[in-house]
């Protein structure tokens, strides 16, 4: 059975997890390895609402806040020396990357 690696991306900042794809994306038209995506899955919203008078009196208004976390997934094929290329990338703060073989 062939090995692939299983690639999932996250973090609130759009631009770091689309850098990081596209870096992903050069390391295997270098070394020639099948490549699956990026595949954007669905984005995760966070929201949280908040009177915006501390005491309770007064106009009865809010403060809406969100979060947005965004997803990417990547499968190649499981090519050793493309694996250590991509662990290689440096990675930027807040970004969440997991790695994952999967037989296919």
């Amino acid at each position: 059975m062939a090995q692939r690696a299983r690639i999932k991306l996250a973090s609130t900042d759009i631009d770091k997890v689309n850098q990081i794809c596209s870096d992903i994306k050069d390391i295997a038209q270098k070394t020639g390895v099948e490549l699956h995506g990026p595949i954007p899955l669905p984005t995760k919203k966070l929201k949280v609402t908040t009177r915006k008078s501390p005491c309770g009196n007064g106009k009865a208004t809010w403060e809406r806040y969100e979060m947005r976390i965004h997803k990417r997934l990547i499968d190649m094929s499981a090519d050793e020396r493309t694996l250590r290329m991509v662990m290689r990338v440096p990675i930027p703060e807040g970004l969440s990357i997991e790695i994952e073989m999967v037989d296919s």
